[in-house]
C-alpha cells in the first residue's frame, strides 16, 4: 500500500515539472511574440534589407572591360573592393623566322575579377549598364537578406546592457567582480552596436562580384633563336676543323707511344725469340729418318 503511494506521489510530481516547464516555454513564447508586437507598433521594427549580387559574362576586351566598371562604378557613387586579371597560357610554340630569331605564337585565355560596393538604390542600374557591356551573360543573380529583426536584437540588448551597466554603478564596490562584470557588458556593448552599424552599412551599399572573360587571343612576337645547333658553323668549316682535329689526335696517340719504347721494344725481342724456337722446334720434329 506504501509503495502505491509512494508511485502515485512520483508521477504527481513528475506531472506537475512537465506542467510548469510548458508553462515556462509558454510564457517565453508570449513574451517574445510581445516585444515583437510592441516594437512594430512603437516603430522600433525598421526594414533593414541587403542585397549582393553576382554577374559573370563575356567580353571582348578583359583589361578594357575593367577601366569601363571601375569608371562606371565611380559614376554611380560606388567603389571598387578588389579587382583581378589573370592570363593563362593554353598552347606555345616557336617556329623558325630566321637564322637568328623565331617567331613566337601563344593561345592565351584572360579573366577578369572585381568586386564592388555600391549603393543600393544603384544596383538595378548598375546591373543594366553592365550587362550592355557582355557580349552575352552566363548568369546573373540577386540575393536579399532581411536584418531587421537582427537589427532589433542588437538594439534591445544594448539598451538591456546599458541598464545592467548603471544598475552596476549604482552599487559600485571597490571589488574586482563588479568592474569585471562592467567591463564585460561594456564591451558586448559595443560589439552589438558595431554589428548594428555593419547592418546599417550593408543596407546602404550593396556587394557585386562580377567575373568576366574573353575568347582565347593568339599573340605572336620575334624572338632570339635558343637553338644552339643553328649558330654552328656551315659544313665545309666544321669539315676543315674536324681534319685538323684529327690530325692532333694522331699526333699525340704517336706521342703517347713513344713513352712505351722500352715495351715496344721488348715486344718486338720476344717476337723474334719466340719465332726462333718455334722454327727450330718444328725442325726437329719433321727431320727424316737417316737411310741404311
Amino acid at each position: 500500500m506504501k509503495r502505491h503511494f509512494a508511485v502515485v506521489a512520483l508521477a504527481t510530481i513528475l506531472f506537475a515539472g512537465c506542467s510548469s516547464e510548458h508553462k515556462g516555454e509558454a510564457t517565453d513564447y508570449a513574451s517574445t511574440d510581445t516585444i515583437a508586437a510592441e516594437a512594430v507598433s512603437n516603430g522600433e521594427l525598421v526594414e533593414k534589407l541587403t542585397k549582393t549580387a553576382d554577374m559573370r559574362f563575356r567580353v571582348k576586351d578583359v583589361q578594357r572591360t575593367k577601366e569601363n566598371l571601375s569608371a562606371t562604378i565611380k559614376k554611380q557613387g560606388g567603389l571598387v573592393m578588389e579587382f583581378n586579371i589573370n592570363s593563362a597560357i593554353q598552347n606555345s610554340e616557336k617556329v623558325k623566322f630566321s637564322s637568328d630569331s623565331l617567331k613566337e605564337i601563344t593561345s592565351y585565355r584572360t579573366d577578369g575579377y572585381v568586386v564592388a560596393r555600391v549603393p543600393s538604390d544603384k544596383l538595378d542600374d548598375l546591373t543594366n549598364q553592365i550587362a550592355g557591356m557582355a557580349v552575352f551573360v552566363d548568369n546573373q543573380s540577386l540575393k536579399m537578406e532581411d536584418k531587421s529583426f537582427d537589427y532589433l536584437e542588437n538594439k534591445l540588448k544594448s539598451e538591456n546592457r546599458q541598464e545592467a551597466v548603471a544598475q552596476i554603478k549604482k552599487v559600485a564596490t571597490k571589488k574586482s567582480a563588479n568592474v569585471t562584470s562592467s567591463m564585460l557588458i561594456k564591451d558586448d556593448y559595443v560589439n552589438k552596436k558595431i554589428e548594428n552599424l555593419n547592418i546599417d552599412k550593408q543596407v546602404r551599399y550593396s556587394t557585386i562580384t562580377l567575373s568576366f572573360y574573353q575568347d582565347n587571343t593568339i599573340k605572336t612576337m620575334i624572338v632570339a633563336n635558343d637553338n644552339i645547333y643553328d649558330y654552328k658553323p656551315d659544313f665545309f668549316r666544321r669539315l676543315g676543323l674536324n681534319l685538323m682535329d684529327g690530325w692532333m689526335y694522331f699526333k699525340e696517340f704517336i706521342l703517347f707511344l713513344s713513352r712505351l719504347w722500352m715495351f715496344v721494344l721488348v715486344g718486338v725481342v720476344a717476337f723474334f725469340v719466340i719465332r726462333y724456337y718455334t722454327r727450330r722446334q718444328s725442325n726437329k720434329t719433321f727431320l727424316p729418318p737417316p737411310s741404311n
